[in-house]
């Protein structure tokens, strides 16, 4: 019973999100250029806190979700955190390269790695990390999914130029369906939308608690808020399109979903 209640509840929600995914392309299609004339501000404060911060969360996710999944493969715990020393060895150089470079960039992704990742493995150094295992599985496999293949390659071919770099006339623009091709253009889909969607698995465990649970209620505001905030802040300050949003949160439930059917509900109904 309780698993057919589960695959029926599966299937709704599949069919739910690539129905309003198909409603919204077709009307961003034909809306997105008076979208973003209506609404970007290339000064707006929340939309610059986006661009800089948004892609944290996910550098930090997923520099834990992979280290913790090959250290996961070993039986001994003090060795699975190996993996981990390793990645925070390589955040810490690319910190110390930015400042040598003075680069921002460089210096925020290993930050971004390297902190989150340090403050995960003590708080879990005595914890077997077989147990996250299958969480950190879905982690890595959406961020190979989304924002690694689908994202950069869709960016290459689509050629779409973003609309803070339009020309008064607008004339450059072009709806997301007509792709341009190899122009230098990477406005469709979002990279940063993607990146916050990273910590969308995390539903995963989170669900499973009581529907009361302050946790759980935290954690679910925080992980859809965050993903959305991140995606309208990008429309915000003329960085993207909504329908460059749209594609990338799209792409990012539907690998979530199809993932958690793959990990999780066989076991769960066994």
């Amino acid at each position: 019973m309780l698993k057919n209640i589960r695959q029926s509840f599966f299937a709704k929600l599949f069919l739910c999100i690539i129905v309003l995914w198909i409603i919204l392309a077709l009307i961003f299609g034909f809306t997105d250029l008076e979208i973003s004339i209506a609404v970007v501000d290339e000064n707006s404060t929340w939309g610059i806190f986006g661009q800089e911060f948004g892609e944290a969360p996910g550098w930090g996710l997923i520099a834990i979700a992979l280290s913790t999944l090959i250290g996961s493969y070993n039986k001994d715990i003090k060795k699975q955190k190996v993996p981990a020393y390793v990645i925070i060895f390589i955040g810490f150089v690319l910190f110390v390269l930015g400042v040598i470079e003075n680069s921002s960039y460089l210096m925020f992704i290993g930050g971004s790695m390297t902190l989150p990742l340090v403050l995960f493995t003590l708080i879990t150094f005595r914890k077997d990390w077989g147990d996250y295992r299958k969480i950190s599985t879905v982690i890595t496999v959406l961020t190979i999914i989304n924002p690694l293949l689908f994202i950069q390659i869709t960016k290459v071919f689509g050629g779409r130029v973003r609309f803070r770099d339009l020309s008064s006339g607008f004339i450059e623009y072009t709806p997301w369906f007509i792709p341009q091709g190899i122009t230098g253009n990477q406005s469709f889909p979002s990279g940063h939308t993607a990146m916050s969607w990273v910590s969308l698995p995390l539903l995963i465990p989170l669900w499973k608690k009581q529907w009361k649970s302050l946790i759980k209620i935290i954690g679910t505001i925080s992980i859809i808020g965050w993903g959305f905030f991140v995606g309208l802040s990008r429309i915000a300050i003329g960085a993207h399109y909504a329908s460059d949003v749209l594609f990338s949160t799209g792409m990012a439930m539907m690998v979530t979903l199809l993932l958690y059917k793959k990990y999780y509900t066989k076991q769960d109904s066994s």
